[in-house]
């Protein structure tokens, strides 16, 4: 999850927006991640036609593995691989920060079908 400052924002054209893929995503398995440099989870998440994904995600402090099971997410789909010590996160997860720095976890307000395109 990149940010930037606040008040920060970099102009971008509609066809840089229309490359990025975001997809709704259910959460179908989430394991502590004891290898991360800093406190994170492995999750599976399937987006449906796109099959399940893997990602890395620094959420320890709002949720717990158990509770993330059967969790619809938002996420990008179509950035490269990244190898994270021994697990290659595959999606990048989407979140908000809160007052602390810490991620709360975007997510649809209604049930969608998993791989539902973001736009």
């Amino acid at each position: 999850m990149a940010g930037g400052g606040a008040g920060s924002v970099t102009p971008l054209q509609w066809p840089d927006f229309e490359k990025v893929d975001m997809r709704v995503g259910i959460v179908t398995d989430a394991r502590e991640f004891p290898e991360a440099r800093r406190p994170a989870y492995r999750l599976w998440i399937d987006f449906g036609p796109l099959g399940v994904r893997r990602s890395s995600v620094q959420i320890t402090t709002h949720y717990r593995p158990a509770d993330l099971i059967g969790r619809l997410v938002i996420a990008v789909v179509n950035f490269p691989p990244k190898q994270i010590g021994p697990f290659l996160s595959e999606v990048l997860v989407l979140g908000a920060y809160d007052a602390a720095g810490d991620v709360i976890l975007l997510h649809p307000d209604s049930p969608v079908a998993p791989g539902s395109k973001i736009g």
